[in-house]
């Protein structure tokens, strides 16, 4: 059902195949078991089942119509009826099913939208769309993957007429989205798209109204090679809209990102930003490695060589870049090699004492380019000790 069958018939490769049945998922359930096969209750409240069949896992579902819904959530009944269970779908290319003969059902133009590279909603946009705003978000996310012409403006009407409920999700829905959109085919168009119908503006209140400059700076990335990350495209569109640290800390925070995707995303805007005019050589790279994790040190510097390229600043060479980039990945990390208990060894009493003497010796260190090892700073650490400094 669904994308195994719209996958198939692109012939490329189906990550997923997911099975309707007319039959309640109690009665799937016991079957399965009957028949050997381990069974995990997924969501029954909604009809699925899944079943374990040699360590793969393969969803299948009751047919269902909704009998309520709210823009996030629906109350659905079971169904014997293909068609009406098609019609709660999304988009056509998505409401197709297949049969144990090989026969696609489709009985809202799937194939024939499939064939044109159009993304179209099964019935009344509107309707869909009150049904669960997330399909807002989807339709960029499909448009970017399988859109090969411009939306009609009926459909991107519909969207910017609802484009308000998007504000009914949870963040964990609009980031799930957001992320697929941010590191799918054709980033920039579906941005673009998503501006001119007020979508971008709900994701992310944060562009205060830039979302021009924003989309501008990510395409530059893109442009110059930046890799394909979301963590990276989303500094891109904030640092784009001049966002302050203070709102991407909101935006990350408000998004629900992962902890570690909320430290990366905030981590390559900060600061010192790496150019090839101050992290000349090795050195300047070591220095800049012990303060800052390498994937900071290298997010920043892709942003800060997409803006200078945005703005047509030709004085730093590509090739200069790159070899920043390069020397950033190959450069091994520095670590200082003292800690507090090596300072209390020599006679300090645990304390402010040993935190300042640790702070001065660190520093010495960095200055010299991170290449002196434990020896060397605590003799350094010796002679701040005797100098009283």
């Amino acid at each position: 059902m669904g994308g195994a069958v719209r996958d198939l018939l692109l012939n490329t490769d189906v990550a997923d195949f997911d099975f309707g049945t007319p039959e309640p998922p109690e009665q799937v359930s016991s079957i399965l078991r009957n028949g050997g096969i381990k069974v995990i209750p997924t969501g029954l409240s909604h009809g699925t089942v899944t079943a374990v069949i040699e360590g793969n896992n393969f969803e299948i579902t009751t047919l269902r119509r909704d009998e309520q819904t709210d823009g996030r959530h629906a109350q659905v009944a079971w169904t014997r009826n293909w068609r009406e269970d098609a019609a709660r779908r999304d988009f056509t290319i998505n409401a197709m099913s297949c049969g144990l003969n090989g026969q696609v059902h489709d009985y809202f133009g799937g194939q024939h939208d499939l064939r044109m590279s159009r993304i179209r909603f099964v019935g009344d946009a509107r309707e869909r769309i009150r049904e669960d705003a997330l399909r807002i978000l989807r339709f960029f996310r499909f448009q970017g993957r399988f859109g090969g012409t411009e939306p009609d403006q009926e459909t991107l009407d519909a969207i910017s007429d609802c484009a308000v409920l998007v504000r009914k999700l949870s963040a964990e829905r609009v980031w799930a989205e957001l992320r697929r959109i941010l590191v799918g085919p054709h980033v920039v168009q579906m941005l673009e798209l998503m501006a001119r119908s007020g979508v971008l503006g709900e994701c992310f209140p944060e562009l205060t109204g830039r979302d021009d400059t924003a989309i501008a700076l990510l395409a530059s990335l893109i442009a110059c090679g930046g890799p394909c990350d979301e963590s990276l495209r989303l500094a891109a569109l904030l640092k784009g809209a001049g966002a302050t640290l203070d709102m991407i800390e909101r935006c990350v925070h408000r998004l629900r990102l992962s902890r570690s995707g909320a430290t990366e995303v905030i981590s390559m805007s900060g600061y010192p930003i790496p150019t090839p005019q101050n992290a000349k050589d090795d050195d300047d790279i070591a220095r800049l490695l012990a303060n800052t994790p390498r994937s900071s040190l290298t997010g920043r510097t892709w942003l800060a060589r997409a803006e200078a390229e945005q703005h047509g600043l030709t004085s730093i060479a590509r090739e200069d870049w790159v070899a920043l980039l390069c020397r950033l990945k190959m450069r091994e990390q520095p670590h200082f090699p003292l800690a507090g208990r090596d300072i209390v060894a020599l006679g300090v009493l645990a304390g402010p004492r040993v935190g300042e003497v640790l702070s001065v010796v660190r520093q010495w260190w960095l200055d010299g380019g991170c290449h002196e090892g434990k020896k060397a700073c605590l003799t350094f650490a010796k002679y701040e000790l005797a100098t009283g400094r």
